[in-house]
């Protein structure tokens, strides 16, 4: 995929194998002398979508079958609808329901987002956008991460509940313990006359 917003889908196995020295094979024709290269995905499974986020923070998920297959070294298709809102592409993913998003801001701001939250759209379409960002904030980088399990409930500590449970089971002890004293001293204080 391109900063301006195309992306091309061609099969892996039309880029040859060449030495490690080599300059390699054109993958995609760039819009301009500006225009770059901002990532790629190797798609495993056509149930799986394209994410793409851009510069300002909107981002959309599309399907895989919405890019047909051409031959490499051609333009590409619209793979995001480029304006100076949305800013340029700078992240394109493969994800699925099962994963989260982790998204960092230039101003150290990170958030996690579950894939799922973002519906499927339209390939040429504008998006959506996945964060706020203040005054001329930017993102700087989105990767994906396995999807969070549920928060778990805390365990209580056991050694905290026997100590409660004793304190409570020895209350009740401390209090007959003394009721017995107080009827021994009666019964000392009763038999007390008897013997004079």
């Amino acid at each position: 995929a391109l900063k301006s917003g195309k992306a091309i889908r061609f099969n892996e196995s039309k880029t040859r194998a060449v030495g490690r020295t080599a300059m390699g094979v054109r993958g995609i024709r760039l819009g301009g002398p500006d225009d770059e290269v901002i990532g790629m995905v190797c798609v495993q499974d056509s149930e799986s979508s394209v994410l793409v986020v851009s510069r300002n923070g909107y981002g959309k998920r599309s399907a895989v079958d919405d890019y047909r297959i051409t031959n490499r070294g051609g333009k590409g298709v619209k793979t995001l609808q480029i304006t100076e809102k949305t800013g340029e592409l700078i992240s394109i993913l493969n994800v699925t329901d099962e994963h989260d998003l982790m998204i960092v801001n230039k101003s150290g701001i990170t958030i996690r987002m579950a894939a799922a939250d973002l519906r499927v759209m339209g390939r040429a379409t504008q998006g959506v956008r996945l964060i706020n960002l203040k005054g001329t904030d930017e993102i700087a980088s989105v990767c994906r991460v396995p999807k969070a399990d549920d928060e778990e409930i805390p365990e209580v500590i056991e050694g905290a509940e026997g100590v409660e449970l004793n304190e409570e089971s020895e209350s009740p002890k401390s209090d007959e313990a003394t009721k017995t004293q107080e009827t021994d001293g009666q019964n000392t204080t009763d038999e007390s006359p008897s013997e004079e």
